[in-house]
């Protein structure tokens, strides 16, 4: 009992906060930051990787965390928006782990290809996730060389989870736990983050502030719709991850370009009821958590997913409630963290 309401740290997680300041300016008492462009998986390609450390965090694989986006929004912006004086990557440092989240090539502030600054039409999807795993091999690497591990814990947000879950099935002696919040699997239709996509995918999408509030609410009561987000707090993330793109910034409306390689591998595999990776093949201890109005995975894609992980150890699913894929920005996102939080801290199975 002592342990889950030290865990909870309420005072943390409950006063709201209309603007919060670049996180090199102010951070939770005992947590460090660092920013940095490493090399890509391939020539000429520079990835953002961005740290929060807990002053005393030990170099050990189950306290060091990777964490990776999803198709749309970068990493940055979502595991490290100071919502209510704190970040998700925040509470984990300030509990003795060493975070990092990664933006992949083409999102956030890592390499733009060429072909972004192009009309989007009649080229080929950018990042498919064959290119975003060599990125996430690459940054992997860099942090366990530069923390002296064997391994990490990696967690992968909606897409993030089918990219850190099909690393984990190919390179097992490289992951330590794995963290599937909101995670893809085999779909009938499109997906959500296709609405307005042309047939012909091109390079890249646009997608404006309004397409991006009307997908987040999908699937929210309406009569919930309005405590969803504690006052400012929706507009603070949407500020904040919108100006990662200066030339979408630039467009009336603004909007933010999404490279198109997800939806190209959407379709050539979850909606042709072909699995991107191999549940089985994964052997590390394996969190799948959610909540229950998530639209874009929902809960009923985790339930099909979770008995197929057969040699997973001490595997789990957590569905969590009065939430949707963007629980951690949300109102309720204490009940992810700590979900989280206690899956990483636990001792290991067996």
């Amino acid at each position: 009992m002592l342990r889950r309401t030290v865990l909870a740290a309420p005072a943390l997680l409950a006063a709201p906060s209309l603007r919060g300041p670049h996180p090199a300016a102010a951070q939770p008492a005992g947590v460090t930051f660092e920013e940095m462009l490493v090399p890509g998986g391939d020539p000429g390609i520079q990835l953002y990787l961005r740290n929060k450390r807990g002053a005393s965090a030990p170099a050990r694989p189950d306290r060091t965390v990777l964490c990776v986006h999803g198709a749309t929004y970068p990493a940055s912006t979502g595991f490290d928006l100071p919502l209510g004086g704190v970040s998700w990557m925040d509470y984990m440092a300030a509990r003795g782990f060493d975070v990092w989240c990664l933006d992949l090539r083409n999102y956030g502030r890592s390499t733009r290809e060429a072909a972004m600054a192009q009309p989007a039409e009649g080229a080929a999807p950018l990042t498919p996730g064959e290119v975003a795993l060599r990125d996430i091999a690459a940054a992997a690497a860099f942090i366990r060389e530069r923390r002296g591990v064997p391994k990490l814990v990696h967690l992968g947000w909606s897409w993030g989870s089918s990219l850190m879950a099909r690393f984990t099935a190919e390179n097992p002696a490289l992951v330590e736990r794995l963290v599937l919040y909101a995670p893809q699997w085999l779909r009938e239709g499109p997906s959500p983050a296709a609405a307005g996509a042309a047939e012909a995918l091109g390079a890249y999408r646009r997608v404006t502030r309004a397409q991006a509030r009307e997908r987040w609410l999908n699937g929210v009561p309406e009569a919930r719709r309005g405590a969803l987000f504690p006052a400012g707090w929706y507009e603070h993330w949407a500020d904040a991850t919108f100006a990662t793109d200066p030339e979408g910034m630039r467009e009336v409306p603004s909007v933010l370009r999404a490279p198109n390689g997800v939806l190209a591998d959407s379709r050539a595999f979850w909606q042709a009821g072909r699995p991107w990776y191999d549940p089985a093949a994964i052997t590390a201890p394996t969190l799948i958590v959610l909540a229950e109005w998530d639209r874009d995975t929902p809960p009923s894609m985790a339930l099909a997913l979770f008995p197929l992980l057969t040699r997973s150890p001490g595997k789990r699913l957590v569905l969590l409630g009065e939430g949707t894929h963007g629980i951690m920005l949300e109102r309720n996102r204490g009940a992810l963290f700590q979900a989280v939080q206690l899956f990483l801290e636990e001792a290991g199975p067996g």
